[in-house]
């Protein structure tokens, strides 16, 4: 334990508030009575804050006297704290102990962890491991420095960002999302945003973010995908697809030609060589998560992005599900600030909004909307208009077929390329607002409006499906 307390700082920092009571505050910002690695210095400061609340005077007198009540005195090591010179700069002196204390928590931590392990044999081990990470994370915030920074410090670091924008092209801070109208309203993804892309079941949410992931590797960063809803072989066809411009259809059922196929190639060829990682395990908790993306940042500094599909999936700690959603986003945020990158996390919506006539989302159909709206930097929402033209279509058929009517004159019409709309509902640091893309239904891509439209007029793939051909 040598190296590990220092008695006469802590004398020192007592000494230092008997002296000057004022200075109770200052040292109470940092350190806890537990922090104090002698137990008269514990039970002294916990006595000091106790006159505190009471709005008593910290004094030798008073001290004395709680300590005597509880039976805690000592007239010697009080002797030695009150004979000992003051620390004039308390706060300095109080994150030293604070450092050595967190030093003998976590050194204590590791006995803990073996104990953990010897006595839960039985469980599994992944439970252990998310129990271990509770406490270890525990430890972590509870030592973070969270002192104001004054105006000289954040002027600077103002100052700075600003220099490092200088030069840049267009109106980019943060990470290129590939898309030049949703890059105008964002200003690109920033450091440590958590953003919700929310949307109902069939709108391309997901193909969404994976083409939002694509263009990050272009540019040789990385991105970690964390997909609890399908396999990651699922979540590559997409992007084969998407790179190479060969319908899903073809790839899932092998129906491609030799084009094609050197096509699929090339792209796998080129998603060899970049920097994506997939977990797939279906049942990711935010200290899982957290653990994983710690490592993995440590070991590919060049990870640049985080994607979650989708955050309901996750597990909580508590069984009410608002409380552990509430887990999840807060610790989600946190870890975005933490690693410096911004985290997207697909979120599903209420289906109280498919009984209005205007289906397009709002705020309120968030899930557990209160803690998600809360931490988010940015909430998007993706809406397809025709997805929902075509659903209603197919139950006026199937309404007037089960009234033994004929339906010829509802017409079913398939487009390859639907109007698609995202709808920022909330923006940190940014306006809200409406997005306007393409959504390429043969290659799950989203595309700006312009370049979509001209593959539509090249291909012209607008079909229209009779009524006795439709599917119902």
């Amino acid at each position: 334990m040598e190296g590990l307390y220092n008695l006469d700082i802590e004398r020192g920092i007592l000494a230092a508030i008997i002296f000057d009571g004022a200075n109770f505050e200052s040292v109470a910002a940092i350190l806890k009575p537990k922090d104090f690695y002698l137990p008269f210095h514990q039970d002294m400061f916990s006595a000091m804050e106790g006159l505190y609340k009471k709005d008593y005077p910290i004094d030798e007198v008073m001290i004395r006297e709680e300590l005597t009540k509880k039976n805690r005195f000592d007239e010697a090591l009080m002797l030695e704290v009150i004979t000992t010179a003051p620390i004039e700069i308390v706060e300095t002196y109080a994150k030293e102990i604070k450092d050595k204390a967190v030093k003998r928590e976590l050194l204590h931590f590791s006995n803990v962890v073996k104990q953990e392990v010897l006595e839960n044999s039985d469980e599994r081990a992944i439970d252990v491991v998310e129990d271990i990470q509770s406490k270890l994370f525990k430890i972590a915030t509870e030592s973070e420095d969270g002192d104001f920074k004054d105006m000289n410090l954040i002027s600077n670091l103002t100052l700075d960002y600003i220099k490092t924008q200088i030069g840049k092209e267009g109106l980019l801070t943060g990470v290129d999302t590939g898309f030049i109208d949703l890059n105008r309203m964002t200003s690109g993804f920033g450091e440590g945003d958590l953003v919700i892309i929310a949307a109902r079941p069939a709108m391309g949410k997901t193909s969404f973010v994976l083409n939002i992931g694509a263009n990050v590797l272009k540019d040789n960063k990385g991105v970690a995908i964390f997909s609890l809803e399908m396999p990651a072989e699922q979540l590559m066809l997409r992007m084969l697809s998407s790179h190479s411009s060969i319908p899903l259809q073809n790839i899932r059922t092998g129906n491609m030609n030799d084009e094609e196929m050197s096509k699929i190639t090339e792209a796998v060829d080129y998603f060899s060589t970049r920097k994506l990682f997939v977990d797939d395990n279906s049942m990711q908790t935010i200290h899982s998560v957290r653990s994983k993306i710690r490592k993995l940042k440590a070991q590919h500094p060049e990870i640049s992005m985080v994607i979650i599909d989708y955050l309901q999936l996750m597990v909580g700690d508590s069984k009410e599900r608002h409380v552990a959603v509430a887990e999840i986003s807060r610790g989600l945020k946190m870890l975005a600030r933490e690693l410096k990158i911004p985290i997207l996390a697909l979120s599903q919506l209420n289906r109280g909004l498919e009984s209005r006539p205007d289906k397009r989302p709002m705020m309120s159909d968030l899930r557990e909307s209160g803690a998600i709206e809360q931490d988010a930097d940015i909430i998007m929402f993706v809406y397809r208009d025709d997805v929902y033209k075509i659903r209603e279509a197919k139950q006026k058929i199937k309404e007037a077929e089960q009234k033994g009517e004929k339906a010829q004159d509802i017409v079913i019409q398939e487009k390859d390329i639907e109007d698609a709309e995202i709808i920022i509902g909330k923006q940190r640091n940014g306006p809200t607002g409406v997005v306007h893309l393409q959504f390429n239904k043969k290659f799950t891509r989203f595309e700006d409006k312009a370049l979509a439209v001209n593959e539509y007029e090249a291909t012209n793939t607008s079909i229209e499906v009779p009524v006795d051909m439709a599917t119902i």
